[in-house]
Parts: structure tokens; C-alpha cells; sequence
């Protein structure tokens, strides 16, 4: 079939239908030779005698779906960028000049270019599904709305919800499009065609009105807001969260504010698409959009992964979930897997464990509920689905259990032998260990082929990353099945191989560690935390991370890890004291800084360098010497988790991990992408100066990562 049956038009007496079904794709998106048959389209469409347009989709779940990413990932010069965007933006006006009037009938994602294109239709409706989401999330990827967004996203919503949309990079459910203007009318989803159809009718029967939509705001304030005296505290107010959000790493949302200011309303339509474009062309050529990108095809990767490469294996559908232990993650698991129709059983020893469980899930939703994202009915259907139990009662029902109790070897195994005596044989049990080995947990499982690690991060509802730990007897169906799972709860699965501290934990431990070394060496935890969040843009330093970890587990998986793996793991004399200190962070209020009664961060502890021994900060080193020993610790211990032990297959998932696990600034497009950015020479020359000069052999780079200097080779191949 040709592109031409990709988008067709279907008569209904004076209407025309167009429908958008793009051969051999899942999608709709506008790639070139997509844009070219609209063009084709909308030229047949202009010399007809149709007196109203209805375009909509015949794709489930998806209106377009936006752009062809793969097209913006090659383009490298501002020059192919302009053409590429001169040439969307001159579709878009062709839709919005059409002689008659044009309504979108949106069902299922409308997203980046889709949303130009309705907003360039005169008229929009909605259905009610709740896979309709409408939004602009260019920014995400590093650069702005380039056809037409900025231009008319304002003009038909009003400056305030149009900036919310497009500085944030986020989208909006019918309900709410409705509510800022976005769209027209709502209706049930089996209503759609027919709705659209009728109210073509109307407005034909009304003399065929186009409609160029200026939006009106609502009320004084709002009033006051939108035009010319109110624009300027909007602007200031806008830019001042920008700031605060991304700290200044990322420079799209700003540009965007940027060209909306000097475009807001602008009555010279191409004048305005001029000074977006170039906006867009002088974003798209950056690393960080190239990034940025780099980091949205491996969300992409997880979506067509089943979690073993190469093998054909289908995953269980996991209709029952059940969880052992009701504690925080526990209640956290109970949450995410309820919230997305899992029916989940909950298990502990005691009532009161269960009620607090069941209140931490509760809680998230009443927060949802508070903010309108769902009502009564979604919050009661959600608790209806967890229930409790002290015993073991249902669990014969269950595919999956994942166990969430103490973190004790022998406690765990007794407790996962007598679970699997109570479940089907064929049942997988998943443990949400942090620390300790799958595969030698996996001996108290009667059948350790449907056993596997399932480690959740802390805070569950707020964490994506799930890293699915296979153990040396674990079967390619159920890591499938877990990992299946993990999407189905909303997380970002990564395969990784049973070892000490699995991935994450690894990696993040030696960059702990550091930060301890530079507090003994006289750098105050105040310098060294800002240079990680200002300087290099983590989203909070690495004495905050212990605080909020707990100082506890930290050194404890330092031990471990010193176990594990001898000289190479050094623990700060100071880390030493801090066990005999009695601080444990965040969890009693005492750690490297001061907490309040309900745990909110203050400032630092001044006192918790004396209470370790150690004198007032002098700051010796600089701000650049800190964030490399820190990072490129990472980066040695990971060339050794990578290539020598294989813990994971490719950097992809490494970057993956570190992103949405340790919230690794995206911007710089995940630890390996920024080691490859930095060279692999550099990388190892500094920490072989700085092992010299600080007498600190843990910093001497590994062998593989030595091998990869003498030819400065990356880990992206």
C-alpha cells in the first residue's frame, strides 16, 4: 500500500472526513513523506466543494502522535532544520487557510505536532477516553513547538495555561483541555464521529463559519493577566519557574518564553513562524537536545523490550499481585500496581502493619484526589482493589508475590519457601531486595526458576526505575513476566545480573563514598552539595542522598560492598565515626543536616563535623576537582560492572538506570553518554592524577577503563 492510503478523504454528503492511518505503523506521526500527502490532501481539500472538514483517526488510542523523532535525531546544521520546520509550518498554515471549517475529532494521544495541527483547525472535540491526552512536550527533547505551537497555542487558550503547557513539556486530559480552551466540547468516546458529524451540520447550517479563536479570559484577575499591563508579571513569574526547575541546564524553555514574548500577539503571521523557527533551529542543534533525544529513545527501547534479547518468550498477563510486608515500599507497591487495575493482596503479620500499608497507598490517592486527577469514584475503586490479610488466605490466586520485608538473609528465604507452599507451583515470586543476592536467596525457593529480584526504588509512587534481577537459575518467562509487570505498574524496567549492590547501588556508592573523602580532606558539605546541583545539575548532592538513603544503609553497603570487592572500596575514617554517631538522616531527624518535626531539610548540621572528629571546613579544592572524583568514580566502577562483569548487556541500560534511578541529569544524556562526551583519556588521566595526589588508590583507573584510554575509545561503540 502507498503512502496515499495513509491519509484519504472519505465523503459524507457536503462534509469531507479525513482519515489519518498510517500504513504498516502502530502510530500516527508526521514524518516528510506524511507531511507531503497532507499537502496533497489539503490541496484537494482547498479546490473542492466541501463546506466543513472533519479530520480524525482510524489508528486506537492515537490521533498523531506528533513528528518522526528519527528525522530530528539526523538533522545536524541549522539549515536542515530550517527547511524541516519552514516546510511543517507551511502545512499547518495551509490547514488553518482551508476556505471552510475545519474541526478536529480527537481520540487517544495528541501530542507535539498533532497539537499544532489542531490548534490550527478552526474547531475541537475530544473524546472523554483516557488515553486522550493533548499536550506540547517538544521541550522534553531539547527544543520548542516549531509548527506553529508557540504562535497559536497562546492565541487559543490565553497566555497563562499555553506557557503552562509549553514550558513544562506536559500534556492534559480532555477534561481539562476543555477547561483552559484547548478543546471545544467533550464527548463519550463511541459518540465521537457522531457528534463531530452533527456539529459540522450545525455550522454549516449556520452560513459555514471559520473561526479564528481568540480566548477570552475569565474573571478580573485573569482579565487584568492577559492583556498588555498583566502580560509582564506573567512573563517574569513564568521565567522565574523555569529557572527554579531547571536551574538554568536547560535552555529550550527558556527560549521558548523568549520567542512567545516577542510574538504574543503579533499580527504578521509569518514574521511570528520566523522568529519560532529560528528558536527552533538554534535549539535543535545543541548536545543537549541531541541528549535529551538520546534519552527518549531509551524510554522508546523499554516499550518494545520483553526483557530477555533475542529469545521469543511471552510473559504471564499478572492479573493478582500480592505483596509480603506492609511497610513503606510495601504500601508504595500496593499503590502502583492498584493504580493501574492490578487487583493486589497485601500480607503481614498484624493489623496494624496492614493499616499503616494501607494508609501510605491511600494517602498518594487522596493527594490525586485533592487536585481533581481523579474523583470519588476512581479513588474508591483504587482502595477496593487492595485488600488484607495476616494469613496467607488467596494467594492460591495469585501469579505474582513480591516479597517486601526485612532485609535479612535468613528471615527472607523462610519466609519466600513458606509463601511458595501457599501459592501454584508455576507462581513467581519477585523479592524487592536492595542489598542482598538473589541467587542466594533463591535457595529457599522449592522452584528458584519463578524466583527473580524486583528492586523498587524509594519513593515507590515517585521513582520509575524497577531494576529486574535475574538469579543464576531464574527462567527467561519469568524475568519476561517481571519485567512485563513492571511496565504494565508505569516503571522503566532494566535487566541487570545478581551481583553486589546489582547496578544503581554500585555505581552510587563510590560516588557516596567520595563525597566523604572530600569532607576529610576540609570541603564543606554545603560547597560540595551546590557544585553537584548547580554546577552539574543532579537533583541533589551526595551528602543530601545519604541523608535521605539513611546513613545507616549507606554504611552498611559500603561493608558489603568492602566484602565484595577488597581494596578497591575504601571507607573515610569519618564514615566510621558517623556509624558510632547515632545520625541516620532524614528517618530521626539527624544527619548532615537539620530536619523539622515533619521532615522537611533545613540547613546544614554545623555540628557534625566535630561529631565526626573532623575540624571546620577550609574548602581546599576546587568545585571541578569535587564533582569529577565524584562522577568519575561512577564511571571506573562502571567500566568494571560493565565490561568485565557484565552485570548489564549495553550503556543504553546503564544510562537508562542512572536516569531514572538516581535522577542523573537527562540533559547530559546518562553517565555513559557524558563519559563518552568527556573521553574515556580524560577521564582515566584524572583519576589516575588524583589518585596520585590524594594518595588514594581506590581512584587509580580500572583495567578496562585504562584499555579504553590508550585509544580513547567510548562506550558507545
Amino acid at each position: 500500500m502507498s503512502i496515499q492510503e495513509s491519509i484519504k478523504i472519505v465523503p459524507e454528503g457536503e462534509i469531507a472526513i479525513v482519515e489519518f492511518d498510517l500504513v504498516g505503523e502502530k502510530v500516527n506521526k508526521f514524518s516528510t513523506p506524511v507531511m507531503m500527502r497532507l499537502k496533497e490532501v489539503l490541496g484537494e481539500l482547498k479546490n473542492s466543494s466541501y463546506k466543513a472538514v472533519i479530520f480524525k483517526s482510524n489508528k486506537p488510542k492515537i490521533f498523531i502522535a506528533g513528528a518522526d523523532i528519527e528525522e530530528i535525531k539526523a538533522m545536524t546544521t541549522k539549515e536542515q532544520f530550517d527547511a524541516a520546520v519552514k516546510g511543517g509550518q507551511d502545512v499547518m498554515n495551509l490547514v488553518e487557510d482551508l476556505p471552510m471549517p475545519t474541526i478536529s475529532a480527537i481520540n487517544g494521544a495528541c501530542m507535539g505536532g498533532g497539537c499544532e495541527f489542531i490548534l490550527a483547525c478552526d474547531y475541537r472535540i475530544a473524546s472523554d477516553d483516557s488515553s486522550t491526552k493533548i499536550g506540547l512536550p517538544e521541550i522534553q527533547l531539547g527544543i520548542l513547538p516549531g509548527f506553529g505551537g508557540t504562535q497559536r497555542g497562546p492565541r487559543v487558550m490565553g497566555l497563562q495555561a499555553a506557557l503552562d503547557i509549553i514550558l513544562a513539556g506536559k500534556s492534559v486530559n480532555s477534561k481539562k483541555a476543555l477547561k483552559i480552551g484547548l478543546v471545544d466540547k467533550v464527548v463519550h468516546q463511541n459518540l465521537l464521529q457522531e457528534q463531530a458529524i452533527k456539529w459540522a451540520k450545525e455550522i454549516i447550517a449556520g452560513g459555514s463559519r471559520k473561526r479564528r479563536k481568540k480566548f477570552k479570559p475569565q474573571g478580573l484577575v485573569n482579565g487584568i493577566l492577559e492583556g498588555p499591563l498583566g502580560r509582564g508579571i506573567v512573563f517574569k513569574k513564568a521565567k522565574e519557574g523555569v529557572l527554579k526547575a531547571t536551574k538554568g541546564h536547560y535552555p529550550a524553555p527558556l527560549k521558548a518564553l523568549e520567542v512567545i514574548q516577542k510574538t504574543y500577539g503579533m499580527s504578521d503571521r509569518e514574521a511570528g513562524m520566523r522568529i519560532e523557527r529560528e528558536g527552533f533551529c538554534e535549539l535543535g542543534t545543541t548536545d543537549i537536545s541531541k541528549n535529551l533525544i538520546h534519552v527518549f529513545y531509551l524510554t522508546e527501547m523499554v516499550k518494545k523490550q520483553n526483557g530477555v534479547p533475542g529469545v521469543d518468550v511471552k510473559p504471564r498477563d499478572v492479573k493478582g499481585l500480592g505483596i509480603l510486608g506492609a511497610g513503606t515500599m510495601g504500601g508504595g507497591i500496593a499503590y502502583v500496581a492498584a493504580d493501574k487495575g492490578i487487583q493486589v493482596r497485601m500480607k503481614d503479620l498484624n493489623q496494624e502493619a496492614l493499616g499503616k500499608g494501607l494508609k501510605h497507598a491511600s494517602d498518594l490517592w487522596m493527594k490525586l484526589l485533592k487536585r481533581k486527577s481523579i474523583d470519588k469514584y476512581q479513588y474508591q475503586q483504587k482502595i477496593d482493589a487492595v485488600s488484607v490479610t495476616t494469613d496467607y488466605s488467596g494467594f492460591k490466586n495469585l501469579d505474582v508475590v513480591v516479597e517486601a520485608i526485612v532485609e535479612d538473609m535468613g528471615i527472607k528465604q523462610k519466609v519466600i519457601g513458606e509463601c511458595a507452599g501457599q501459592m501454584r507451583p508455576d507462581a513467581i515470586i519477585a523479592t524487592n531486595t536492595s542489598s542482598l543476592s538473589v541467587t542466594e536467596m533463591a535457595k529457599g525457593h522449592p522452584r528458584p526458576e519463578y524466583f527473580a529480584g524486583m528492586h523498587f526504588f524509594n519513593p515507590v509512587n515517585k521513582m520509575p526505575l524497577v531494576e529486574v534481577i535475574r538469579g543464576e537459575k531464574t527462567s527467561d518467562e519469568t524475568i519476561a513476566t517481571i519485567y512485563e509487570l513492571s511496565k504494565k505498574m508505569g516503571k522503566m524496567p532494566v535487566v541487570v545480573k545478581d551481583g553486589p549492590g546489582f547496578l544503581v547501588n554500585r555505581l552510587l556508592l563510590p560516588y557516596m563514598a567520595e563525597a566523604a573523602f572530600l569532607m576529610q580532606e576540609g570541603m564543606s558539605i554545603e560547597v560540595v552539595d551546590k557544585a553537584y546541583v548547580k554546577e552539574f545539575g543532579m537533583p541533589m548532592g551526595p551528602f543530601e542522598l545519604m541523608d535521605e538513603v539513611g546513613l545507616d544503609v549507606c554504611i552498611k553497603v559500603l561493608k558489603i560492598f568492602k566484602k565484595a570487592f577488597g581494596d578497591r572500596i575504601e571507607l573515610a575514617d569519618c564514615m566510621v565515626a558517623l556509624e558510632k554517631s547515632g545520625r541516620l538522616g532524614r528517618k530521626n531527624g539527624k544527619g548532615f543536616y537539620h530536619y523539622s518535626e515533619d521532615g522537611k531539610r533545613g540547613d546544614v548540621d554545623q555540628s557534625v563535623y566535630a561529631a565526626l572528629g573532623l575540624g571546620q571546613p577550609t574548602n581546599p579544592h576546587d568545585t571541578k576537582e569535587c564533582i569529577e572524583r565524584g562522577v568519575f568514580a561512577m564511571v571506573n566502577e562502571c567500566s568494571l560492572a560493565l565490561i568485565e562483569d557484565r552485570i548489564v548487556e549495553t550503556p543504553h541500560e546503564v544510562d537508562l538506570a542512572m536516569i531514572m534511578g538516581t535522577g542523573f541529569p537527562p540533559f547530559r544524556g546518562g553517565l555513559m553518554k557524558y563519559a563518552d562526551s568527556v573521553g574515556s583519556q580524560y577521564v582515566a588521566d584524572q583519576l589516575a592524577t588524583y589518585a596520585a595526589n590524594r594518595k588514594a588508590p581506590r581512584l587509580k583507573p580500572s583495567v578496562p577503563l585504562s584499555n579504553m584510554a590508550k585509544s580513547n575509545s567510548k562506550f558507545y561503540k
